[in-house]
């Protein structure tokens, strides 16, 4: 058997980590590896290969054991650490790696994010101090499409975050890395590109702006800015041309072909290091070593198999990465790019060899944007048509001139050559202004793509293979058969009388979608933050990928965790309307005795009335749909006071068979007149996990449970789906039911804040 095949064997083993729901217990690893053992020396081929799988799934089941084992024992109690500085913004965020925990040593890879504290003195990375920490277990918001960020955590190993009650320095040095970065941003400072320049040689991105991230991504150029694998191989080039070189001055006896080839990987290694090992850098230098390693073997080896052992080898040391999305598109790239090269060849033209660069490039591009389409729709839920353009330049402008620049800067700053130093680093700058202003200059080429395109993404792929296997010939009528599948999104859809309510996992906030027929009303339009708010972030993408056009939107109150995306969602929609209880320019009226129709629901205001003089939480609209047999009363943070005044005229209206927990689960809220008075069947509340004021109150929800309501709330679900029909509805939670993942689970304290 060989490596190649074992190599497959680990992949096909650890991929399943993406997808299995619950991790198997300890006691079931055990037997795996054990059953592995004893298939894996049988003489029956097909015996060893079940035999090397098993070994390879128990290994992944246990590096995903270890990540989840502190979540689940070390976020309750103090907890005494010993942390490496990894990461800081030098004020109230730090991360750490735990290199001892309560007196032991910690051997696992345990990341942890430290907020809202000052450390008792300046603080850089590479330090080590000694910690009394209260943590608590990685928690992200989770919607269908959105970006997971208990995966991305996972697979990152920064599982825990919290804070220090007490933290004393051990060893107060930088590292050297460190000191040599904080050198070089004080002599970049004074350049306009200096962020750029940081990204590209540092992999530091912290500090690029928001603008230039965006121009980056609308002209498909954002990979360039990552420490990416083609700047790491072409500095290992490099250096393996020069070591080569100084081989033909020396004796003969002395030359050996092995020693440019591990010049380069040390280079590459180096280089990694240089990075701070983040997990781009860190794979290229493992997937430079694999092939180092193949080609001393002296064997010849394809493509595929090279691909297949570098893949294999990053899993195998660390199986977590399996959840990397960075990870899944480089190694999908590549795949892509030999697939591109072995079945659908560049013909050789002797009269175009001047150009031929130039086409080769082109050609690169365009099966990079073809067969790239899977996972760019999949991840980023749209296209750059601008990319094929912008990478024609970009590519070649920084991988051969911007990205050279640099790493001469970077050596000539570590010799103190001041001069050519900032010739250097004048000419990088130059350099990026020139990609800059060309990137400026080309139109807004990003297309969205929402989740009815998704399969078709696949077409290239399809389209390839049919033409290299002439199946239009051999299976003229599968070909046929799929031709009209692929027209799915152009028929025309059968007209649904049911709909859908959402609501959003926003965190400590509310952003709820009532969906028919594609139309959306929103209610309520989640947090704003310093930078951002949830439009921006989390809802507009969401709209978009489930293909929705909002035709207005209901405002509750002014609170920013109610209305903070308002504005953004008006840029996007700026001929949606807005009904509000606040008066102020361009709001229709939503106070009590308005009513409105709106694709056969009924839209009524119970509150508050149009005299009222309260303010905030009570002056909420609240707002019910109903479509005749099933309602939902929409709250916001209506408090006791007013909830008791509304119930006070027409209560017999409020009954509905869902309720939107008001304020957020809060124990000022959700009186029990209220909660008997609605007479529902459904109780959702929208928080966020740790949060400071404990919503949901434990007390609110065993209210509702024991009026009869089945409660469910962001923190543990995720996104709720509600959807109703004739004479039935049917609730999804993603976290737990229709997305089930053992990465979404809920770790940690069985109940915390939900």
């Amino acid at each position: 058997m060989g490596i190649p095949a074992i190599s497959v064997y680990a992949i096909l083993a650890i991929l399943p980590l993406l997808w299995l729901p619950v991790l198997p217990g300890i006691h079931a690893v055990w037997i795996m590896m054990a059953a592995g053992v004893w298939l894996a020396i049988q003489k029956r081929s097909w015996l060893r290969v079940f035999g090397l799988w098993s070994l390879f799934f128990a290994w992944g089941i246990l590096a995903a054991q270890e990540s989840v084992w502190p979540m689940q024992n070390l976020t309750s109690g103090l907890q005494q650490a010993e942390l490496v500085i990894t990461g800081t913004d030098g004020a109230t965020m730090h991360q750490g790696q735990i290199v001892r925990l309560n007196g032991h040593p910690w051997l696992a890879k345990t990341g942890v994010t430290l907020y809202g504290n000052y450390l008792p003195q300046a603080v850089c990375t590479g330090q080590r101090w000694a910690m009394d920490l209260r943590l608590r277990a990685v928690h992200g918001e989770l919607n269908d499409g959105g970006f997971d960020a208990q995966q991305s955590a996972l697979s990152r190993h920064q599982t825990l975050s919290g804070r220090f009650t007490h933290a004393e320095v051990i060893d107060a040095s930088c590292s050297l890395r460190e000191r040599y970065l904080i050198s070089l941003q004080k002599k970049l400072a004074e350049y306009q590109w200096g962020s750029v320049i940081l990204g590209l040689g540092m992999g530091e991105r912290l500090a690029v702006s928001r603008e230039t991230k965006n121009l980056m991504r609308e002209t498909g150029t954002l990979h360039l800015m990552a420490i990416s694998g083609l700047h790491i191989a072409l500095g290992a080039s490099v250096v393996w041309l020069l070591v080569r070189g100084l081989q033909f001055c020396l004796p003969c006896h002395w030359i050996n072909w092995r020693i440019p080839l591990l010049a380069g990987v040390l280079f590459a290694t180096f280089y990694a290091w240089l990075t701070g090992m983040q997990p781009p850098a860190f794979r290229t230098a493992i997937s430079l070593l694999v092939l180092a390693a193949l080609r001393m073997s002296g064997r010849q080896w394809s493509s595929w198999q090279i691909w297949a052992c570098c893949v294999a080898t990053i899993l195998v040391i660390d199986p977590m990465a399996v959840l990397s999305q960075s990870l899944a598109l480089s190694a999908f790239a590549v795949a892509a790019l030999i697939f591109w090269y072995q079945w659908l060849p560049l013909p050789h033209w002797p009269r175009v060899r001047r150009i031929r660069p130039l086409i080769n490039l082109g050609y690169l591009q365009l099966g990079m944007l073809f067969l790239l389409l899977p996972l760019q729709v999949l991840m980023f839920h749209g296209v750059s048509l601008s990319s094929l353009v912008a990478n024609l330049f970009a590519v070649p402008l920084v991988t051969f001139i911007s990205v050279p620049l640099i790493l001469l800067g970077m050596v000539l700053h570590l010799c103190t050559l001041s001069s050519a130093e900032s010739v250097a680093w004048f000419a990088a700058d130059k350099s990026l202004s020139f990609l800059f202003g060309l990137l400026t200059r080309l139109p807004d080429g990003w297309q969205v793509v929402d989740e009815r395109w998704q399969y078709l993404t696949l077409f290239p792929w399809l389209w390839v293979i049919g033409w290299r296997l002439r199946a239009w010939k051999a299976v003229p009528a599968i070909c046929l058969t799929m031709s009209v599948l692929l027209t799915f999104p152009f028929w025309k859809a059968v007209k649904n009388e049911s709909w859908t309510v959402h609501m959003l996992d926003v965190g400590q906030g509310l952003a709820m979608v009532v969906e028919r027929q594609g139309k959306a009303i929103l209610y309520d339009t989640g947090l704003a933050w310093p930078g951002g708010d949830s439009a921006q972030q989390l809802i507009i993408p969401w709209l978009r990928w489930h293909h929705l056009t909002p035709e207005g939107v209901v405002l509750s109150h002014e609170h920013l965790d109610h209305a903070g995306g308002l504005q953004s969602l008006h840029a996007t929609w700026p001929d949606m309307w807005i009904r509000s209880p606040l008066r102020w320019a361009g709001h229709l009226p939503c106070f009590r005795g308005e009513k409105w129709r709106w694709h056969g629901l009924t839209f009524s205001v119970h509150w508050p009335p149009e005299t009222s003089v309260a303010t905030g939480n009570n002056r909420s609209c609240v707002v019910k749909i109903d479509d005749g047999e099933h309602s939902v009363l929409l709250t916001g943070d209506i408090e006791a006071q007013a909830e008791l005044a509304m119930l006070s005229r027409h209560w017999r209206d409020l009954a509905s068979t869902l309720i939107q927990v008001p304020h957020h689960g809060s124990n000022t809220s959700s009186s029990l007149p209220l909660v008997q008075r609605t007479d529902g069947n459904i109780a959702l509340a929208s928080a966020a996990r740790y949060n400071a004021w404990r919503f949901p109150s434990i007390k609110v929800s065993r209210r509702y449970r024991k009026e009869g309501y089945i409660w469910h709330d962001t923190p543990q679900s995720g996104q709720i789906s509600v959807t109703f029909s004739q004479h039935s509805w049917q609730i999804r939670r993603l976290r737990e039911h229709y997305l089930p993942r053992w990465y979404h689970q809920w770790f940690g304290a069985p109940v915390d804040n939900g």
